[in-house]
């Protein structure tokens, strides 16, 4: 009997690699569940698409991330991160950064929302449980990047299930919290030129000239809140709570 082939040459020459691009798909495998591979250049990353993308559970735990907080509930106030527990910790950002960018490509938006959660999640316990400075530094200089593919994806999510106003609102609860990213970093007078920002600011927008969109009734509520025109904010208060809850 001729010995099975263990090279993986012909599914390569199916699926070309493509510079700059994330190139991915959602396949069947074994046990009749789905996995979501990405082509890369010399190869193909394949990950499951619930859970850890590698599909184990660290110490029986869905994640890593699940596996510290546990961890953190029974140690003592001064737990700090040991050296083997930053490298996996920096191990998991990387499987969800690859799977992350996956669903965005895919445009599957609530799952690459998702996934963002968890790593934001993963730097915040990291930064409050460091034993290192330059370690979360090295982590804290991605938290816009993840923030935007966050807010991006919730908001893309928001339009193809609830409407643009809920999008235009996702988008700008997501602007608060770049706001105060850069108050706590005592860099508030960069906010309007970052980069970011400005590309959210943009996709609002053409939300709003796309969908013709004028102020949503949360913006108004801002507007109104801010120009001391409280009659006008309560009854768009009620007009809020019957949107939310239309048996009020």
């Amino acid at each position: 009997m001729a010995e099975r082939r263990q090279d993986i040459d012909r599914l390569l020459n199916q699926w070309p690699f493509e510079p700059g691009e994330v190139t991915a798909r959602i396949v069947e495998a074994t046990g009749d569940r789905e996995v979501l591979q990405m082509r890369v250049e010399m190869g193909v990353l394949q990950m499951e698409v619930t859970g850890r993308p590698d599909g184990t559970k660290p110490h029986g735990s869905e994640s890593y991330l699940d596996y510290l907080i546990h961890q953190t509930l029974y140690e003592d106030d001064d737990f700090q991160l040991s050296e083997e527990q930053c490298g996996e910790v920096d191990r998991e950002f990387v499987l969800y950064y690859h799977r992350r960018i996956c669903w965005l490509a895919l445009r599957r938006f609530a799952d690459a929302a998702a996934d963002a959660d968890h790593t934001l999640a993963l730097m915040d316990l990291g930064r409050r449980y460091s034993p290192d400075e330059s370690w979360s530094v090295s982590h804290e200089q991605y938290r816009p990047f993840v923030l935007f593919h966050r807010v991006q994806a919730a908001a893309l999510a928001k339009l193809e299930d609830d409407g643009p106003d809920n999008a235009i609102g996702e988008i700008n609860e997501g602007l608060d919290m770049f706001r105060a990213m850069f108050v706590e970093y005592e860099a508030e007078e960069r906010f309007e030129e970052d980069e970011l920002v400005t590309r959210l600011v943009e996709l609002r927008e053409s939300l709003r000239d796309h969908y013709t969109v004028g102020r949503t009734l949360d913006e108004q509520l801002t507007d109104a809140v801010a120009r001391e025109q409280y009659e006008l904010a309560a009854q768009i208060r009620d007009k809020i709570s019957k949107r939310d809850d239309p048996q009020i």
